[in-house]
């Protein structure tokens, strides 16, 4: 029996790992198709967003704003091509939607727009928001003693904005513990490396200050990111923070870890290479320290 089990979690991991590298492709589609966009986010944290919404959120496309879903705050906005090839995925609209990213009049645009489609709980662009929206929702879960959870994703480079910490203090004030957020740490920000601009470590030590409850993960490990995220349903009494290490623009070589990448989108020739590249793979995903 624990075989079968252990065969069963295997099969559940291998398809989630498939499911990220097809996320990353459509990425790339859509980015090669908008002619502008965000690679190198988008890119990285493909294997969070199919840990969240195939395996880990409470969420219906068919009934996208049933009272007591499970919310995503996607405070990072510029890396909306992976949400919103997410929300496709997991069936929230129709695919033709896509290639209209970035178009004018679209509802894909560059940057979320709150309730601009099923699924999308807030709109996004200036950095250093996010966190404080999903610490209302939480406090909101929490007053009305209802169980649904709050998930945050930011970038590590808006870090540097000071309302991100006010956020903080102010969920472990109120012992948001229905909050978890999800940082994505691949150390490059817009005009070059964070810890160049503005050093961040030791991050870990700055949140546990805070009162937050952390942990440290690779963001390309599924297992790592699942579990992670069970382990803060798990904890009562304060929020909880992932430092998700990843890997800017992973799985097209030529992007990973270069900067340049945060907010460029490919040209023709480089986006047929990197769908090579991501189709090579066949959903396989290496570790962020191999």
């Amino acid at each position: 029996m624990p075989k079968k089990k252990t065969a069963t979690k295997n099969s559940q991991i291998t398809q989630l790992e498939s499911t990220a590298n097809e996320l990353r492709q459509i990425v790339v589609d859509m980015l090669l198709t908008a002619g502008s966009g965000h690679s190198a986010g988008a890119l990285g944290t493909a294997d969070i967003f199919a840990a969240l919404y195939f395996n880990v959120m409470n969420v219906n496309p068919t009934k996208p704003d049933m009272p007591l879903r499970d919310r995503f705050v996607l405070s990072n906005g510029h890396i909306c091509p992976i949400w919103y090839a997410t929300l496709f995925k997991r069936g929230f609209f129709e695919k033709k939607l896509l290639w209209t990213f970035r178009n004018i009049n679209s509802k894909l645009q560059g940057h979320p727009h709150y309730q601009s489609l099923p699924g999308i709980e807030n709109s996004g662009g200036p950095l250093g928001q996010g966190l404080s929206l999903a610490t209302g929702m939480a406090l909101a879960s929490k007053m009305d003693n209802k169980p649904y959870r709050v998930y945050c994703m930011t970038s590590d480079g808006e870090l540097n904005e000071g309302q991100i910490w006010e956020a903080a203090m102010f969920a472990a004030k109120y012992n948001l513990n229905r909050l978890t957020w999800i940082i994505d740490r691949n150390n490059i920000q817009i005009d070059g490396y964070t810890e160049d601009i503005m050093p961040l470590e030791s991050l870990r030590d700055k949140l546990e200050a805070f009162n937050w409850f952390v942990l440290e993960i690779d963001g390309h490990n599924m297992e790592e990111i699942i579990n992670a995220c069970n382990m803060a349903k798990a904890v009562a009494q304060r929020p909880t923070a992932i430092i998700a290490h990843t890997i800017p623009g992973k799985g097209v070589d030529f992007m990973e870890n270069r900067f340049e990448w945060h907010g460029r989108p490919p040209n023709k020739k480089e986006a047929a290479e990197a769908l090579k590249q991501l189709r090579t793979m066949k959903g396989k995903v290496q570790n962020a320290n191999d």
